[in-house]
């Protein structure tokens, strides 16, 4: 993907993370900086300022279904006390109840899902889940739509590491 298109998805993203946050509070995004395949973003919430770091995937499984717009999110919200929390964000309804299972390199983790979003089962688990992007090269997500519809998506993990040290000071 070239760098001018991989821009205008990101602040998509980040329009789209901050209007579902906070509606009524949320000002436009700022973009704090692009690190490869990652993108940190900024915007002020009614609780102080949200920043986080982004990417959308580099493969969509099956491609024979629209998948709509799908990132991979970890949020830092100084104001209530939020570290890396990290967070899949499908383009569709996932299936109610059901399970996403998120692996990095080869260990896995499992993510519990409500309407379009899956977080850790165990908030405990989130440092070794960015740790292991931090360390990692790749990241894939399985999921099953609303549908009934198996789905995976793949993730680079170049430049994760610098755009979670962009939105570390967040404040």
């Amino acid at each position: 993907m070239i760098q001018g298109s991989k821009f205008v998805v990101t602040m998509l993203a980040a329009g789209a993370l901050a209007a579902s946050a906070s509606i009524a509070f949320a000002q436009t995004p700022t973009r704090i900086g692009q690190f490869n395949d990652w993108s940190a973003i900024s915007y002020q919430s009614a609780n102080g300022k949200v920043c986080y770091a982004v990417s959308v995937p580099t493969t969509n499984e099956p491609t024979s279904v629209d998948h709509g717009d799908n990132f991979f999110v970890v949020t830092q919200r100084r104001g209530q006390n939020i570290t890396y929390e990290p967070q899949f964000i499908a383009g569709y309804n996932l299936k109610e109840a059901s399970k996403v299972t998120v692996t990095i390199d080869g260990k896995s983790f499992s993510f519990f899902s409500k309407e379009k979003s899956a977080w850790t089962e165990n908030a405990a688990e989130d440092p070794s889940i960015v740790a292991a992007m931090r360390a990692g090269s790749k990241m894939n997500i399985k999921a099953v739509s609303r549908r009934g519809t198996n789905t995976s998506y793949e993730y680079s993990l170049s430049g994760i590491t610098a755009a979670l040290n962009a939105i570390e000071s967040c404040k």
